[in-house]
């Protein structure tokens, strides 16, 4: 009965708490996740609305650029709802350079969320191209199976800010002129693709996460192991040699032959050059 009660006490304050923090949200007019989303595409595929409630336009390259594929809707999609996995079943590729012209209006922070999902080959360097943002490249040697495997959503996370009339992305700076080009760069190894992608407004701590995914976590954490066991390993050596190099056991040794003897030979030679033909004439007697 005891714990039947704690059970219902939790429901309530949780519920409390979900009220009270819709309250404070109506009351302060912060925007929501699909309110702040300026532009939404699902690549390759009809128009579709998302568990966040952005809104993804059909493909406006249908008809006019490279090729719309749903290869993957055969495939469920790790690491995505099943309600949004269209989104990474879908996608557009083209044998050369494509991309998309995104109209901002407005200064401020944003981000460029790209969504992809590898469905056709089942290993890596077989797809690998670029994506450029007006001309910067901001993800370079993408290979998707390499990056999460087979059939796995992976979305690659661009901040960029506009201010002034200047772009600023991982560094760089260029002139605005009120448009952003999302370019998908033709490498040497197959076609660039997009499955969706969508811009809004603010930071990287705003993007909805992909669910976990064991089997790429569990990667990722035995190569920072490795890491952390290569970075042990040279400290132990390096804390090892360096007392070796840099303690010495005792004064230097003074070298034997440093002294120049021949001095002392002279008279013994001379001694030897006198006597040896005294006794030669004294045997002759």
């Amino acid at each position: 009965m005891r714990r039947v009660t704690l059970g219902c006490a939790a429901r309530l304050v949780f519920a409390a708490l979900w009220l009270l923090v819709e309250e404070c949200r109506a009351e302060t007019g912060a925007p929501s996740l699909a309110e702040r989303v300026i532009w939404a595409v699902n690549a390759g595929g009809d128009a579709h609305t998302d568990v966040h409630g952005i809104h993804y336009k059909k493909d406006p390259l249908e008809g006019k650029l490279g090729k719309a594929s749903d290869y993957g809707v055969r495939l469920p999609i790790l690491r995505s709802s099943p309600e949004d996995q269209i989104l990474y079943q879908t996608e557009r590729y083209n044998e050369d350079t494509f991309g998309y012209e995104i109209p901002i209006r407005e200064e401020g922070d944003y981000i460029l969320v790209l969504k992809y999902a590898e469905v056709y080959f089942a290993q890596s360097q077989q797809k690998v191209f670029d994506v450029r943002l007006n001309g910067h490249v901001v993800v370079k040697d993408l290979d998707i199976f390499d990056r999460v495997g087979h059939s796995t959503a992976h979305d690659e996370i661009v901040p960029f800010s506009i201010k002034r009339g200047k772009l600023s992305v991982h560094g760089e700076v260029s002139t605005f002129n009120g448009k952003l080009a999302v370019e998908f760069v033709k490498g040497y190894y197959d076609n660039p693709k997009i499955c969706a992608l969508y811009v809004m407004k603010g930071k990287l701590e705003d993007v909805p996460k992909l669910q976990p995914h064991p089997g790429l976590e569990k990667r990722e954490e035995e190569e920072e192991e490795e890491d952390e066991g290569e970075g042990g390993e040279s400290e132990k050596k390096s804390t090892s040699t360096s007392p070796k190099n840099l303690v010495r056991s005792g004064p230097r040794t003074p070298n034997p032959y440093a002294t120049d003897n021949s001095s002392l030979m002279f008279p013994i030679l001379v001694a030897f050059g006198v006597f040896i033909p005294t006794l030669f004439c004294l045997c002759r007697l």
